[in-house]
């Protein structure tokens, strides 16, 4: 009984840290095709290094390149968050007011009629 439950706990114990293990390898092979400042042959000699003696070169890289690694995963997320951001401003367009406020001038210029003008009214405020 006891030695089944402990071959259980082991065995989610082994899946946590490889899928831990997993979780840091990609995101070290994800910065070293991110990273600007380094050469293409440090990659390559890293990728060699990773694919030879994966555990400690991911060891190695977290405790060499961390500092590196985390500004620019800030940086990265910082130019997404202002993309984001300039494209909701974009697309948002103008307040509810200003828009009535256009449809209003366009009412009264004619080129829009009555009707238009209270349909489109109704749609910007709902």
């Amino acid at each position: 009984m006891w030695s089944s439950l402990w071959d259980a706990m082991w065995l989610f114990l082994s899946f946590f840290a490889f899928m831990a293990y997993l979780f840091a390898l990609f995101n070290v092979i994800g910065d070293l095709f991110r990273d600007r400042k380094l050469n293409g042959w440090w990659k390559a000699l890293w990728i060699i290094f990773l694919v030879f003696v994966p555990l400690l070169a991911v060891l190695v890289y977290l405790i060499a390149r961390g500092r590196g690694m985390a500004e620019r995963n800030r940086k990265d997320s910082q130019q997404a968050r202002d993309a984001a951001s300039q494209y909701i401003r974009e697309v948002a367009g103008d307040s509810p007011a200003k828009e009535i406020a256009k449809a209003k001038s366009l009412l009264d210029s004619g080129a829009i009629s009555p009707q238009e003008y209270k349909a489109f009214k109704a749609k910007v405020l709902s």
